[in-house]
This record gives structure tokens, sequence and C-alpha cells, in this order.
């Protein structure tokens, strides 16, 4: 199979790391804005992988690459403000698309922290449609959260539980970057985008609504020795993405964040420095949102100095199939010593990179196939588990004592 990746930051970099380590794919191509950076994240990895400079905005541009390059699969790798025109490229292709992010959303006008507006991939599913019109798939959402998450969500609605009450997805860690106050494991501009949007919560009869940013703070248990962490409410595709497959009363993405790092937040969005749209400064026009980014560490560079553990995972709560209250933790832990270690690569990017290659060997196999724009709970969790475990890959299903209520 041949793939493109777009995007060589530290996500797709740890893609073309994995996909060599595991030594997969007929051909690999890395595209980036700066071929420099396109070039360091193949280097070492071999003749099947090439490098190319692309603008992730121009649909052109990019059509022309997958056709010199025979792609079969585009995975998108950037920032999502790129997720368009990069999916109307590959559909324009015919080709295979997946990406770990979905097109971008935009708050209720008038009632933000009740009811939403414009919802995560809710341009990408508008084009539905098209894609099954061309008997092509769009698998969107395939990282960790979402991606991995979701895998979890099917997987325990087909093997774990006759009814579900709650799927709620927990992220947790206990990671420390030394010599930083404030240095976020992931693209700040990703950061502040979720985080700062108006979270939204699906319940069965009233569907989607929206709640404040940090809402419904709750103290969860993490595994692996990382312990109890406040989690709050966070905008993510989850909760745009599960309902539409699985059948649960109630569905929620919490992060556990912590005080000084939402404190952070909300001062950069008191500030205004949360925007996008730029503004004058002297003689030139920059975003404050890209100037907030520059003036923090690269996330691809932070690896060396980190330490800890970092846990994804999916919190299910309903009835057995024996009849009873059941209450289970699906989840998957990176230590950053051992990411660090096996691909030189930081635990959150790694931990991310290595679901859509997981895929990408199920879709080359012919186990994963669909048209149309599907989540990754549309496809059967099963395969994706056990390739994780062929490739020596641990993720674990903690039982949890169930809340009678």
């Amino acid at each position: 199979m041949r793939v493109l990746v777009i995007g060589a930051g530290g996500v797709g970099t740890a893609v073309a790391r994995t996909a060599a380590k595991w030594n997969l794919f007929e051909r690999v191509v890395m595209a980036d804005v700066s071929l420099d950076r396109a070039k360091q994240a193949v280097t070492g990895a071999g003749d099947r992988f090439a490098a190319y400079r692309i603008d992730a905005s121009d649909e052109k541009e990019i059509a022309e690459l997958v056709q010199a390059e025979r792609i079969e699969v585009l995975l998108n790798a950037v920032d999502p403000r790129f997720v368009m025109p990069i999916f109307r490229a590959a559909l324009s292709a015919g080709i295979t698309y997946m990406d770990m992010a979905m097109s971008l959303s935009h708050p209720h006008p008038s009632d933000p922290f009740h009811t939403p507006g414009v919802k995560l991939g809710d341009e990408q599913f508008a084009m539905a449609k098209q894609w099954e019109e061309r008997g092509i798939m769009a698998l969107c959402g395939m990282g960790v959260e979402p991606g991995l998450s979701d895998v979890f969500a099917r997987y325990a609605a087909d093997n774990l539980f006759s009814s579900i009450d709650e799927i709620g997805v927990r992220d947790g860690a206990n990671l420390v970057v030394e010599g930083f106050d404030f240095c976020p494991t992931f693209s700040i501009w990703t950061t502040i985008e979720e985080c700062l949007n108006p979270p939204v919560i699906w319940e069965k009869g009233r569907r989607w609504f929206t709640t404040e940013p940090f809402s419904e703070p709750e103290t969860f248990v993490f595994p692996a020795g990382i312990g109890p962490v406040e989690c709050v409410n966070v905008e993510h595709e989850e909760v745009l993405l599960v309902p539409r497959w699985l059948d649960a009363r109630r569905v929620t993405f919490k992060y556990g964040l912590g005080d000084e790092f939402i404190g952070v937040l909300k001062t950069i969005h008191q500030l205004g420095l949360d925007a996008t749209a730029p503004v004058r400064v002297g003689s030139v026009e920059v975003s404050p949102r890209d100037v907030v980014a520059a003036c923090l560490p690269d996330p691809t560079e932070i690896g060396d100095r980190m330490t800890g553990l970092t846990c994804a995972g999916t919190w299910v709560r309903g009835t057995g199939q024996n009849g009873s209250p059941r209450d289970v933790y699906l989840h998957h832990v990176a230590d950053n010593a051992w990411c660090m270690k096996e691909f030189a690569s930081q635990a959150v990017v790694w931990q991310t990179a290595m679901n859509p290659v997981v895929a990408l060997e199920l879709i080359e196999s012919g186990i994963w196939s669909g048209t149309g724009v599907l989540g990754p709970e549309a496809l059967p969790a099963d395969p994706f588990l056990e390739v994780l475990d062929s490739h020596g890959v641990h993720w674990d299903c903690e039982e949890r004592a169930p809340v009678i209520t």
C-alpha cells in the first residue's frame, strides 16, 4: 500500500518511525510545508520512504502529489484547520482518507454554553454522500483520542455490555517536563481550540448540548500509579462520533488538566491570545495564537526532558452481558522513557501515532473497509486490538466496582 502522510510534526514523524520499525507498507511519502522537517522525519527509515514539500491548504498541490506517487491512502497529520482542503483533495482523487482530528467547530452565536453551533466534524459529515457515491472511505478521528478511545467503546459494546449507561473518555497523566512551568505536550494550537471551546455532551433524548469550558470537575483514579486526577469537560470528537454508531444513554469526554494549566488557558483567553484572526503589530500582521505557539517549546523537542506516564482510555458503565451492573476502564498507558527509547518520540505523540498505523494495516489487509464518512467505532474493534497485541502494545480492561443508583 502507498501512503501519503501530510504533516511532519511530532505525530507525523512518529507515524513514519513506527511504520519503519514495524516494516509496514510499500511506500510512505512524508510531506510538510517544511521540506527539511519532512526529510528529517524519514531520515534512516529506508528507501521506501520519501519526503516532499507541500502546502496543506492547496488542494491542487495535494492532488498532484497523490497522482505522482500513486497514493492509495492519505493520512492527515496536521492541525485541524487544514482538515477540509486535505479531505476534499482525497475525495477528488478518489482515495481513502484518514485523520486524527476532525473539521473545526464554531460556537453558537447567541447561546454557546447550551446549544451547539457548528459541531466538530459537521463539515465532513455533510459530504458523506459524496464519499458513498464514489465508493470510498473517509476514516475520521483515528488517533488515540479520538481513535483508540472509540475502538475501546466499540469493543465494550460488542463484548462486555448488554446495555450502556455512559461511555466516558478519560485522559490523565503524571508527565513532567523539566525546566518548564507551562509546557503543553501536544500542539498548543489544538490544545487551545479544544479546551476553550464549549464542551459537547450527548444524552439520549436530549442529543448534543454544550456546557461551559472546564465544567463538571470529577476525580478519576488512573491506573499504573498515575493515581487520582481531577478531570473536566473538554470539547472532543468522541462525543460527536460515538452516538452515531453505538447505543449509550450518555457520552462525555473529560481531560485531566490541573488548576495551573486551566488558569494559564483562561488567561490566554482573557488577553485575546487565543484568537486566530491576524492583528496588526507595527508593520506586520500576526495571529495571536500563532505567537503563543511560537513562544512555547516545540512538543517534538521535549521528549528528552519529559518523565512520566500518560493514560488514554474509555470508561464504560452499564449492564454486563450477564445482567449485572458492570463498570470498566479500557485503557492504554504510554511510558515516556519507553517511547523515547523505542521510537525516539515522546509519549503523547507516539501514543497518538501508533493508532493510524494500525488502522492502515487493517485497511491494507481488507479487514477494515467501508464507504462514506466513518468513525473508528463504525468498524470492528477486535481486529484492531489483536494487531496492537501482535506489535507488543499492551492495553488493558480494568474492572471497577459499579456504582448502584
